[in-house]
C-alpha cells in the first residue's frame, strides 16, 4: 500500500521525517533509508555527458580514413595511366569513358558487398571483418600500382571496393561506443575524416606518381619505379591500410555484445561471464539500451543483465526495470532483411542516398569546372591552385565538423540542421554558373569570382554537417543491436550505389551541356538543383528528434512522475 506524506509545518525538520517514515514506498521506487536516496535515484535517470573512449574512437577514425584515401589517390594520374595501357587506341577523347569506369567501379563493387560484410559482422563480431577488409584493401591497392593492362586495373579496382568491408562496420562500432550524451560529438568526426581523406588522397597521388622523373637521384636508379611509375602513391596508401590493420589487431576492442560474451567464455567459467563482462566493459554501454541508442531493452543479450539485492535490474552499471533471464546471447540472431525494410529505417537511408549522390556530383564537378578553360565555362585553374584551394577548405572543414557540429545539433535539432546543411548544396551548385558568367565577363578570375568561390566553399563546409546528422539517424533507426550492422550495411550499399552513378552522371551532363550549349552550357547545374529540391522534400520525412532523445525524455518524465506522485 502506498503512503503519501505531506509535510506542511516548516518547523518539522527533514531528519524527523526520515526517522518517522523510514519505510515510505513510492510507486516503482524501492524502500530508501533517506530522502537523499530518492534524489540519487532521480539523478541516475538523468544522463550526463559521458567522456568519449578516446583510444577506441581514434582507431575507428583512422580505419575510416582508409576508404576516401584509397578511392581518391588515383584521381591525379588515372587518365594518364589509362592512356598508357593502350585501351584508348590513341584516341584521347575516349580517355574519360575508360577512366570514369575505373573510378565508378570502386563504389559499384562496394555497394554489392558492403551489406554482406555488415550482416556477417552481426554474427562473428566487428573486429574480424575489419581485419579481413583492411588486409584485402592493402593487397588490392598494391595490385593496382603494379598493373600494366587495363583489365588488371579493373580487377584491382573491383577488389578494392569489394574488400572494403570496414565502411559500414566502423559506423556500427561508433554507435556502440557512444551514448546520447556524446553521440553527436563522436559522429562529428566522421565527415571530418572523409574530407581529410578526399584531400590527402589526390595530394599523395599527384605528388608521388612518376618518382623516377621527379626525383631521378633517388628513384631513377631503381628499375622497379621506372617500370611501375604509379606504384609509390599506392604503396603509401597501402601503408595506411597496414597501419590500420595493426591498430585493429592490437588496440581495438570488440563492441558486439554477443561476440564479447563468446570471447569471455573462452577464458572464464560460465557462471562468471556476465558479471565480468559488466565490470570490464561497462564503459562501452553506459546507460540502458533504449536510452543509449533507442534500441529496446529486450534486444540486449540477457547475459548483460544482473539482478541486485534491491529488486532493480543492473544493466552495464545502470538501473532499469526488468527481470533477469537464463537465455544466452547466442540465442539472439540478427534479424532478416525484410524486417529492416520499414519506414523507420528507409527514410534516413533515402536521405543518405540523396546526400551521397549530390556530394559525389559536387566532388566530380569541382576539379572539372575549376580546370576547364574560361571560354568553355570554367576557371582555368592549375592543378596546384585546385589542390591549394581544396587543402585550405579541408582544414577549415575539419575544425567546423569537430567543434561546431555537436553544439549546433543540440541547439538546432537534427532535422532542421540536416535540411539547412543539405540546402547549402543549392548555393554550392548555383555558384558554378555565376562564377562562369563573371569569369567570361572579365576574361579572367578577378576579385568577384574569388568572392563567389569563398561563398561556395563556405556553403560546402555547412553542407558537410549533413553527414553527421544522417549517420546518427541511420544508427538510431536500427531496431536492435543485432540489426546495427545490417542497417549500416543497407545504408552504405545505397550510398555506394549513388556514388557509383554520380561520376558518370555529372561528367556526362557537364559535357553534354557544353557540347549542345544547353541553357548556355549550364543545364547540368539546374538539373542538380532539381535533385536537391527533391532531396529536401525527402528530408521533411525525417523525425524531428532523435530516438535516443525521446527515450531519455520518457525516462525523465517517468522519474518526475515517481518523484511527484
Amino acid at each position: 500500500m502506498t503512503e503519501i506524506i505531506v509535510v506542511e509545518d516548516e518547523h518539522i525538520s527533514t531528519a524527523e521525517v526520515q526517522l518517522k517514515h523510514r519505510n515510505v514506498h513510492l510507486d516503482g521506487i524501492p524502500p530508501s533509508d533517506t530522502l537523499a536516496d530518492l534524489s540519487d535515484n532521480r539523478n541516475l535517470q538523468r544522463p550526463r555527458r559521458t567522456p568519449l573512449p578516446k583510444i577506441q574512437l581514434s582507431i575507428l577514425l583512422f580505419i575510416q580514413l582508409a576508404e576516401p584515401v584509397t578511392c581518391t589517390v588515383i584521381y591525379p594520374f588515372v587518365n594518364q595511366l589509362v592512356r598508357q595501357t593502350g585501351i584508348t587506341g590513341g584516341d584521347e577523347r575516349k580517355t574519360g569513358y575508360f577512366a570514369g569506369l575505373i573510378e565508378s567501379l570502386f563504389y559499384a563493387t562496394e555497394a554489392a558487398t558492403v551489406l554482406q560484410w555488415g550482416r556477417i559482422s552481426d554474427r562473428v563480431g566487428r573486429r574480424p571483418i575489419l581485419l579481413v577488409g583492411l588486409f584485402g584493401l592493402m593487397l588490392s591497392t598494391l595490385s593496382f600500382g603494379v598493373s600494366k593492362s587495363y583489365w588488371q586495373l579493373i580487377l584491382s579496382r573491383c577488389a578494392e571496393g569489394a574488400l572494403n568491408g570496414n565502411v559500414g562496420v566502423t559506423k556500427s562500432m561508433m554507435a556502440e561506443i557512444t551514448d546520447p550524451s556524446n553521440l553527436a560529438q563522436g559522429f562529428a568526426f566522421l565527415p571530418m575524416v572523409w574530407a581529410t581523406g578526399q584531400t590527402l588522397g589526390p595530394i599523395v597521388g599527384g605528388m608521388l606518381s612518376l618518382p623516377a622523373s621527379r626525383w631521378p637521384e633517388a628513384f631513377a636508379r631503381v628499375p622497379f619505379f621506372t617500370k611501375y611509375p604509379y606504384f609509390l602513391p599506392c604503396l603509401v596508401v597501402a601503408c595506411v591500410c597496414a597501419a590500420a590493420f595493426l591498430l585493429v589487431l592490437v588496440g581495438l576492442e570488440e563492441t558486439l555484445p554477443r561476440a564479447m560474451i563468446r570471447q569471455k567464455r573462452n577464458h572464464d567459467s560460465q557462471g562468471t561471464v556476465a558479471k565480468d563482462l559488466v565490470e570490464n566493459n561497462s564503459q562501452y554501454f553506459p546507460p540502458t539500451s533504449e536510452a543509449r541508442t533507442g534500441f529496446p531493452d529486450s534486444t540486449l543479450p540477457p547475459n548483460e543483465i544482473v539482478a541486485d539485492h534491491s529488486g532493480f535490474t543492473e544493466k552495464k552499471g545502470c538501473f532499469v526495470t526488468g527481470a533477469p533471464t537464463n537465455r544466452t546471447a547466442d540465442s539472439h540472431s540478427p534479424p532478416s532483411l525484410r524486417s529492416l525494410l520499414n519506414r523507420r529505417v528507409l527514410v534516413p537511408i533515402m536521405n543518405y542516398a540523396f546526400l551521397a549522390f549530390i556530394d559525389q556530383c559536387m566532388t566530380v564537378l569541382q576539379p572539372l569546372m575549376y580546370s576547364t578553360s574560361i571560354p568553355l565555362g570554367g576557371l582555368s585553374f592549375s592543378s596546384f591552385t585546385i589542390g591549394a584551394v581544396m587543402g585550405v577548405w579541408g582544414v577549415i572543414n575539419g575544425f567546423v565538423q569537430i567543434f561546431a557540429f555537436p553544439v549546433l545539433l543540440r541547439i538546432v535539432g537534427p532535422r532542421k540542421m540536416y535540411m539547412t546543411a543539405f540546402a547549402s548544396y543549392l548555393v554550392c551548385i548555383g555558384a558554378y554558373p555565376l562564377m562562369s558568367f563573371l569569369a567570361k565577363q572579365a576574361g579572367r578570375v578577378d576579385a568577384k569570382v574569388w568572392i563567389v568561390l569563398v561563398v561556395q566553399l563556405s556553403a560546402y563546409v555547412i553542407a558537410y554537417l549533413a553527414y553527421g546528422c544522417v549517420f546518427i539517424y541511420i544508427s538510431q533507426s536500427a531496431p536492435s543491436r543485432e540489426a546495427l550492422g545490417a542497417t549500416n550495411g543497407i545504408a552504405q550499399t545505397t550510398a555506394s550505389t549513388m556514388r557509383a552513378l554520380a561520376p558518370s552522371t555529372a561528367s556526362s551532363l557537364f559535357s553534354l551541356s557544353l557540347e549542345q550549349n544547353l541553357a548556355g552550357g549550364t543545364a547540368v547545374y539546374w538539373i542538380l538543383w532539381a535533385v536537391i529540391i527533391v532531396g529536401l522534400c525527402s528530408a521533411t520525412q525525417l523525425p524531428p528528434r532523435l530516438l535516443a532523445e525521446e527515450s531519455t525524455e520518457s525516462i525523465q518524465r517517468t522519474g518526475d512522475t515517481v518523484d511527484n506522485p
